[in-house]
């Protein structure tokens, strides 16, 4: 009988798990085990879909529409999408340069796999979304961390930038608003962000996700809209996931120069071919549809982040910067590093998370993911009674923090 295993490759030993899905499954394993978790790890807006996007998914399912259609997503939705980015964003797109995927993860992955080469160096701003560095790697790229100042926002500075590169540089990437840190840059930071990738001759994966998602006067605007040169290096991801709760769906897009679109097609239709067919409907929907319920969900996510920003504010031991976007908290541990947090020495945002989760009952995501571990982030894309029974819990332990 052999007793040989299975070899599994580099690149699948390489692989981090998603720390903010295993705090999800953590704490719903909690949850069903009967303890009592206030979940506030999870990225996911607790708000139903538009009603357009999910009329037009139900049109689509008694229609018929299940067959395939075309690796790039079909016409009338790459219109779509081409007019929201006119109209939202300024950029002028023709449906060919267009490419509709599973989520905008997927997107991701795809401009990942057509422009980066072996060995190449790719600049993430740090603190970053856990999968950028992971995609990378899978593309054969290095990930090189640009640190951002958590009392200046984390906001990315040129010069942070220029430090960082080498002959061997040849992406960016650029996720703001930004997931964890909910900071947004100014239109003037991305002028000069899109101007140095310009300068040295750089190509920008511009994730976008959350640009609805802004509150106080914040604007977002997209390096593609810089300059014809800025556009003309850069892909923009966005989706449907965070403006439109729509997660589940897995359902995004991206918009670049014709001959990336056309690669990013093409390396599609290797790896799923279309994105589901009814998803694809519904997003059509969501960008056609009343834009008043984004309107709602967006005043609704100002008011939790004033409440949940306030409240970490008023807790000993934490620095909290001020995020205009997104729906995230970034605290980093202040005075509390050496500290016993329910029962728990705290070292690290590590030890603060276990520490909440075990001896409060609230999940919240470690910042070592993120590339900060003296920090945690907590979503506030839960209702406001949750938020005030969970941040009740924290304020609590960290008071009687010895």
């Amino acid at each position: 009988m052999s007793t040989s295993t299975i070899r599994l490759t580099k690149r699948a030993l390489g692989i981090q798990p998603s720390a903010t899905l295993a705090v999800d499954a953590r704490a719903k394993a909690l949850a069903a085990e009967g303890r009592d978790i206030v979940n506030l790890g999870v990225g996911e807006p607790d708000f139903l879909p538009p009603p357009a996007a999910t009329e037009a998914a139900l049109t689509a399912i008694r229609e018929g529409f299940a067959k395939y259609t075309v690796a790039a997503g079909f016409l009338e939705l790459r219109q779509a999408i081409a007019e929201k980015l006119l109209v939202d964003n300024g950029l002028e797109y023709k449906p060919e340069q267009i490419v509709v995927s599973t989520g905008a993860k997927q997107a991701l992955y795809n401009a990942f796999q057509v422009l980066c080469e072996e060995g190449d160096e790719v600049l993430i701003p740090s603190p970053y979304w856990v999968t950028y560095p992971e995609q990378v790697r899978l593309a054969g790229g290095i990930p090189v961390f640009v640190e951002s100042d958590a009392k200046a926002g984390y906001h990315i500075e040129v010069a942070a930038l220029e430090a960082k590169l080498t002959p061997r540089t040849r992406l960016l990437v650029l996720n703001s608003p930004c997931n964890p840190t909910g900071a947004i840059e100014t239109p003037e930071s991305i002028q000069a962000i899109a101007e140095f990738a310009v300068r040295h001759d750089l190509s920008i994966i511009s994730d976008e996700i959350y640009e609805k998602l802004v509150y106080h006067g914040a604007v977002h605007k997209s390096p593609a809209a810089v300059s014809p040169e800025a556009k003309r290096r850069t892909v923009v991801v966005n989706g449907a996931s965070k403006a439109y709760a729509m997660t589940g769906w897995r359902i995004g897009y991206a918009a670049a120069e014709p001959p990336v679109a056309k690669a990013m097609a093409e390396f599609q239709g290797h790896v799923t071919s279309n994105a589901n067919s009814i998803a694809q409907k519904a997003l059509l929907g969501a960008l056609r549809g009343d834009a008043d319920a984004v309107a709602k969900m967006v005043r609704e996510f100002e008011a939790r982040r004033d409440y949940t920003v306030r409240r970490l504010k008023a807790m000993p031991g934490l620095e909290v910067p001020d995020p205009q976007a997104a729906f995230y908290v970034f605290p980093t541990l202040g005075d509390l590093v050496g500290r016993k947090v329910a029962g728990k020495v705290v070292r690290n945002g590590d030890d603060l998370t276990v520490a909440l989760l075990d001896g409060t009952g609230v999940a919240v995501v470690p910042g070592a993911c993120f590339g900060r571990p003296d920090a945690f982030r907590i979503s506030y894309a839960t209702s406001m009674a949750n938020l005030a029974k969970g941040l009740d819990r924290i304020e609590q332990a960290l008071r009687a923090a010895k």
